[in-house]
């Protein structure tokens, strides 16, 4: 994985999902609301303790991790 030192991941905070900054956001919130249409700037207004770079870091993630690819070990 490429360095993105504003995604984390804390098993007290949400379960260990990866998060923006340690804080209560994770990813996958921020990716749905992308996908839904919704601006930068209107997820902004609704999470202003975010920055617009949470928000590309968030989606890069998100991309890095659908081209992983998980394979079965070999016994």
């Amino acid at each position: 994985m490429k360095n993105l030192p504003r995604i984390t991941f804390d098993p007290n905070i949400m379960g260990g999902k990866p998060c923006i900054r340690g804080m209560r956001v994770t990813v996958g919130t921020i990716v749905g609301l992308v996908a839904s249409g919704h601006a930068n700037s209107d997820i902004l207004k609704a999470y202003p303790y975010l920055e617009e770079a949470d928000i590309r870091e968030a989606l890069a993630y998100a991309a890095w991790r659908v081209e992983e690819i998980e394979l079965p070990l070999a016994l």
